[in-house]
């Protein structure tokens, strides 16, 4: 398969508001990830995983210190957000935010017209969603809503995938996307991933996990482990059984 998106030695620290430099969270994290492949990076907390998703999609709070990121061959490291989600990425949130005023449909509508540059009517995107929806086990009335507002966890989490799934994106991050997940959600939202990577057989997907419990459902190619904002061993499904059976000690140096 050829080469989606690659990361290359990459630092990063959080942006300080009284301009003293931060140390460093991403310490030197490399990775490559092919057309249609999942990979699943796992770690205990405070090691960087939640740094890695927002870096990725160019957070403000963070900067990259050195090392670069490519999507489809180029270089997007001064990419800003915008950017790089109308180049084809996409991130779901582990704390999805509330925008009041704004429904679930209007949001969507915006989205899609920066993402693709074409506009959607209501009906047409309604339609769509409305198919997404029922594969998602979400009520035909919940793109009226206003976004996020009132939302339970698993509302909020079919959401963002019903969002990667409309948006047609090329590569999505998807961070602790489990978090807060019963597990009858939780095999909901990752059926809905499963019949996303149907329609788009070349999504690329990372996802960032602690538990093995979303891996199980979705069955990553790799399986890669981060400490102290490096990664330090890659693998299979193994490895994450492994980790449930023997947790991170033995990789902590």
């Amino acid at each position: 398969m050829s080469e989606l998106f690659r990361i290359e030695n990459l630092h990063a620290r959080p942006v300080t508001d009284d301009g003293e430099s931060a140390d460093d969270i991403l310490r030197g994290l490399s990775l490559k990830v092919a057309a249609g492949e999942v990979h699943a990076i796992m770690g205990p907390n405070g090691c960087g995983k939640s740094t890695l998703a927002s870096t990725l999609l160019a957070s403000p709070e963070y900067e990259v210190t050195s090392g670069d990121i490519f999507l489809n061959d180029e270089n997007i490291t001064d990419w800003t957000t915008d950017v790089r989600a109308k180049a084809g990425m996409f991130l779901a949130f582990q704390y999805p935010q509330e925008i009041a005023g704004v429904s679930v449909i209007q949001f969507l509508r915006q989205a899609l017209s920066a993402r693709k540059g074409i506009d959607l009517s209501v009906l047409e995107l309604r339609l769509s969603a409305m198919d997404w929806m029922k594969r998602l086990g979400m009520d035909s009335s919940f793109v009226d809503r206003y976004l996020n507002e009132g939302f339970s966890g698993g509302e909020k989490k079919r959401n963002e995938i019903m969002q990667m799934a409309l948006l047609e994106p090329e590569f999505a991050v998807l961070d602790e996307t489990d978090s807060g997940l019963d597990i009858d959600a939780l095999r909901i939202v990752a059926k809905g991933i499963r019949e996303v990577r149907v329609d788009r057989p070349n999504l690329g997907i990372l996802l960032i996990t602690h538990y093995q419990r979303l891996l199980d459902e979705l069955q990553p190619d790799h399986v890669h482990i981060m400490i102290d904002g490096r990664i330090v061993k890659s693998g299979g499904m193994e490895l994450a059984a492994e980790l449930e059976k023997n947790g991170y000690e033995a990789y902590k140096a």
